[in-house]
C-alpha cells in the first residue's frame, strides 16, 4: 500500500481533537525533559525503516519483536506513546493508529525544541502492524560503525539521496543535533581516530574510560545539545562528530560540501530536513484495510 491514501484531514471527522491532543502531550512531556524530544524523534526513525508502529509491540512468549534487537534497545519514549494512545482512546475509540501517533509526535518534539517555524505537514491515515521481527532490525538501520559509503548505500536502499541523509544528520540515532550516545557507540573514535579534535576527545574520555562505562551518556551535539539547529554541522567542519559515522559525513568525501552548506545556512538544513521527514514518514505504510489500528500500543488487538 502507497502514501497516496494518507490525507492532512484523515481525522478531521472522525477524530477531530486527534493532532492537537498529540501536541499537547510531546509538549508537557519535553518540558519536563529536553531529551524526550530527541528520543520520540528517533523512535519514529527506527520504526519509519517501515512506519507501522512495529517499533512499539512487546515481545511475546513466541515473538521476538524489534524493541530489545541490537540499536534498538536504548530506545526510550514508550511511555509518552502509551499517554497518548489512552488519551485518544478514550476520545475516539479504535480511531487513530500508533504509526500516526508516533509520526506526528516526531515532528511536534522537533518544533517544541525549535519553535513553530520548524514544523512541516503531516498526512496521516497509517495503519499498525500486527506483529513484529527481530531479523528486521539489523538489515534497516544504519550502524554508528558505517563509513560514508556504506551510510549512502543505507540510506539509498529507503529511497533516500546523500543530502537527504546528510539531512536526517548521520547514522542510526536520526536526527543527532538533539541526542545522546553511549560511550560504547563512541570509544573506538575517542581513542583510536585521528580525524578528531584533541580536545574534545580529552573531554569525553573522563565519562568514557577505555573499558567499562559503556552505558554512560554524552551529547552528539556539544554546543547546544537540547535544541534543534545547525549546531550539529559546525561541530563536524570542527572535527567534534561524536559518532564515527557522524564524522564521516565530514572527512574529505563527498558530503563535505554538505555539511559545508548547512553549517553556514541553517534555513536550507531546515527546509531539507523538513522534506526528508515527510519522505520518511512516507516509507512502507499500512494503509486502507491492511493492518489494524491497535487500542494498545505495545501489542497486537
Amino acid at each position: 500500500m502507497g502514501s497516496a491514501q494518507l490525507s492532512s484531514t484523515f481525522y478531521a471527522k472522525s477524530c477531530p481533537k486527534a493532532v492537537s491532543t498529540i501536541k499537547s502531550a510531546v509538549d508537557s512531556a519535553v518540558s519536563s525533559e529536553a531529551r524526550m524530544g530527541a528520543s520520540l524523534l528517533r523512535l519514529h526513525f527506527h520504526d519509519c525503516f517501515g512506519c507501522d508502529a512495529s517499533i512499539l509491540l512487546d515481545d511475546t512468549s513466541n515473538v521476538t519483536g524489534e524493541k530489545n534487537v541490537g540499536p534498538n534497545n536504548s530506545l526510550r519514549g514508550y511511555e509518552v506513546i502509551d499517554t497518548i494512545k489512552s488519551q485518544l482512546e478514550k476520545l475516539c475509540p479504535g480511531v487513530v493508529s500508533c504509526a500516526d501517533i508516533l509520526t506526528v509526535a516526531a515532528r511536534d518534539s522537533v518544533v517544541a525544541l525549535s519553535g513553530p517555524s520548524w514544523s512541516w505537514p503531516v498526512d496521516l491515515g497509517r495503519r499498525d502492524s500486527t506483529t513484529a521481527s527481530s531479523t528486521a532490525v539489523g538489515p534497516n538501520i544504519p550502524s554508528p560503525a558505517l563509513n560514508l559509503g556504506g551510510l549512502i548505500s543505507a540510506f539509498s536502499k529507503k529511497g533516500f539521496t546523500a543530502k537527504e541523509m546528510v539531512a536526517l544528520s548521520g547514522s542510526h540515532t536520526g536526527s543527532h543535533t538533539i541526542g545522546q550516545a553511549r560511550c560504547a557507540s563512541f570509544r573506538t573514535r575517542i581513542y583510536n581516530e585521528t580525524n578528531i579534535d584533541s580536545s574534545f576527545a580529552t573531554s569525553l574520555k573522563s565519562n568514557c574510560p577505555s573499558t567499562g562505562g559503556g552505558a554512560n551518556l554524552a551529547p552528539l551535539d556539544v554546543s547546544s545539545p537540547t535544541s534543534f539547529d545547525n549546531a550539529y554541522f559546525n561541530n563536524l567542519v570542527s572535527k567534534k562528530g561524536l559518532l564515527h559515522s557522524d564524522q564521516q559525513l565530514f572527512s574529505g568525501g563527498s558530503t563535505d560540501s554538505i555539511v559545508n552548506a548547512y553549517s553556514s545556512n541553517s534555513n536550507s538544513f531546515q527546509t531539507d530536513f523538513a522534506n526528508a521527514m515527510v519522505k520518511m514518514g512516507k516509507l512502507s505504510l499500512l494503509t486502507g484495510t491492511s493492518g489494524q489500528i491497535r487500542t494498545n500500543c505495545r501489542k497486537a488487538n
